[in-house]
């Protein structure tokens, strides 16, 4: 009788022999259709990183949180939710929600880079990890002003971008607490974090 052997688990190459894509390369694949929209990927660092699936818990955070923001930032600011933001010249990531300047008919020909956007969001769960890793890596650089991780697992928020600190050091805040919303360096308003967990 034969027995099949199973499957030999593969390790990841070492840094040195991962090819990085640029983002000018992987948007050229996504115009050609070697990668689709729906392909559940993004990315980060000049590589292919799959994205997280998402349960209803995290649609109804992000749908929530998408909608408070529209109804507290000015006049030429709008909110994005999972649409592209680039970030060359290896990051173009789609974040749960942005904040980004002008109107969606301005971006018909590009997508937002970091000069574009106020806020970039993340709604955590089976991706802390590289939200709190990778994502926050590429907006640190690109010079994102604030980044807020929803951590659904700890039931809190984690504002990177705070003035005193930085993304050296995030502000935690908790039930209890209100989440400040900067644009260009002016409070707009602000989010209770119980509201989002209820």
């Amino acid at each position: 009788m034969a027995t099949i052997a199973p499957p030999a688990s593969l390790s990841p190459p070492p840094p040195g022999d991962i090819y990085r894509f640029t983002v000018d390369q992987y948007d050229r694949m996504l115009e050609q259709g070697v990668i689709t929209e729906d392909d559940p990927v993004e990315l980060l660092g000049g590589i292919l990183v799959r994205k997280m699936p998402k349960n209803p818990r995290h649609a109804a955070i992000t749908g929530w949180l998408g909608g408070r923001l529209s109804g507290m930032i000015p006049e030429g600011w709008h909110v994005r939710k999972e649409d592209l933001v680039r970030i060359p010249d290896y990051d173009e990531p789609e974040p749960d929600l942005a904040v980004a300047r002008g109107a969606f008919m301005d971006y018909l020909s590009r997508h937002p880079g970091p000069g574009d956007v106020a806020l970039i969001v993340e709604v955590a769960e089976s991706s802390l990890a590289v939200d709190r890793r990778d994502k926050l890596t590429a907006y640190e650089k690109a010079g994102v002003p604030q980044y807020w991780i929803v951590n659904l697992i700890d039931r809190q928020v984690e504002v990177y971008g705070i003035p005193a600190n930085g993304y050296s050091q995030p502000l935690v805040l908790r039930a209890g607490a209100q989440v400040p919303l900067a644009i260009e360096g002016q409070q707009v308003g602000q989010v209770a974090v119980s509201d989002l967990f209820p």
